[in-house]
């Protein structure tokens, strides 16, 4: 039950005992989508979602419940271009948010309070005027496929060609790190099997890091991970599921120790402290997307320990993993890319001027 990715393979068998299903809590991705200068006007939706609403909108304080708001939704793109990752992108204030606005302020010199405030959201803003949502024309390869039916149940999983989306909105929502339902509220009635189709996304970047990985630091109590550069600049920010009580993250210092894309999955009963049913001995899942692992690993020096995506993109930070680093498939394709074996990944409790746990409960600093 041991993990070998490979530089030079596109899929390779996982056998994991640390890694597994969240059952408690190619390097390079989409580009910026087509537009026409700026998306057709539609009529104003839910919590005051147009396009032109959220593209121009001002600042305004995030809700405190769940409801969407355009400034969030604009927020949250941006920081997802500037590679300070919100996670999924939803419009909705939540932990994900307050954390990478935090990773935003220590980077640029803010009090970090991980509040999105007028400054960081003028900052934001500033640096990027571009419309955070753009127009884009479903293509042939978007509707095409094959989609699959995934089902609860590991035995039935095993059986299919691939753990694949099982939609094209699935495989849209997740080509621009977007929830299904905020697709929905931005395309009332658009039909998502049909090429031709003209939907509105969220306009994310290119996924590319711009220098390769030397130093990956896992922040176990802020529920990070952070990638610098070898000039010690950080290049990038990703929310992050860290382990359990049941099955913590490595200490220490660590390697990578190689990528594998596409990786598969072996659920091995008797090297695991949780379950699956009807699975009676070794079950291997096909590759994809929708795998356990998501849809590329990132192997650690410590034996079934690993950096890897997920196909429950809205869980990472929320749940917890088996010992294992889970981003988005997206963030961990951005990763993945930048990555060489040999790079040093230091798991910490909690790093300089980092948002603690107990900040998010504190009473907010005034900026200055």
């Amino acid at each position: 039950m041991i993990a070998r990715p490979l530089f030079a393979v596109t899929t390779v068998t996982l056998l994991l005992a640390a890694c597994g299903p969240a059952s408690q809590p190619q390097a390079e991705g989409p580009a910026i989508p087509p537009q026409e200068g700026s998306p057709t006007p539609s009529p104003a939706l839910a919590g005051g979602l147009s396009p032109g609403a959220v593209n121009q909108a001002p600042f305004a304080v995030p809700p405190t419940d769940e409801a969407r708001a355009p400034a969030v939704l604009r927020a949250q793109i941006l920081l997802d271009r500037a590679r300070f990752s919100p996670g999924v992108i939803d419009g909705t204030a939540g932990e994900n948010l307050r954390q990478a606005v935090a990773a935003y302020e220590e980077a640029n010199a803010l009090p970090v309070d991980g509040e999105m405030d007028e400054q960081v959201f003028a900052k934001l803003t500033a640096a990027d005027a571009r419309p955070v949502l753009a127009d884009y024309l479903m293509t042939e390869a978007d509707v095409k496929g094959p989609f699959v039916t995934l089902g609860d149940k590991m035995t039935e999983q095993a059986k299919l060609p691939a753990m694949g989306f099982e939609s094209a909105k699935e495989a849209l929502a997740e080509k621009f790190h977007m929830t299904e339902e905020l697709l929905d509220q931005l395309n009332p009635g658009a039909d998502f099997t049909r090429a031709g189709t003209k939907i509105v996304v969220a306009q994310v970047g290119d996924d590319a890091l711009p220098a390769d990985v030397a130093l990956i630091e896992v922040d176990k109590a802020d529920k990070a991970l952070r990638a610098y550069g070898a000039d010690g600049k950080l290049l990038a920010f990703y929310p992050s599921t860290i382990g359990s009580d049941e099955r913590p993250a490595p200490e220490g210092l660590l390697k990578v120790t190689g990528v594998a894309q596409n990786p598969t999955y072996t659920f091995d009963p008797k090297r695991l402290t949780y379950s699956q049913p009807g699975v009676k001995g070794k079950l291997t899942l096909p590759g994809g997307p929708n795998n356990p692992v998501g849809s590329v690993w990132i192997g650690l020096s410590k034996e079934t320990f690993g950096i890897h995506g997920s196909g429950e993109p809205r869980e990472i930070g929320k749940k917890f993993s088996h010992g294992c680093i889970r981003l988005t498939n997206w963030d961990a394709q951005e990763l993945a890319g930048k990555v060489k074996a040999g790079v040093k990944v230091s798991f910490v409790e909690a790093s300089a001027g980092g948002l603690r746990e107990e900040q998010a409960k504190a009473k907010p600093q005034a900026k200055t």
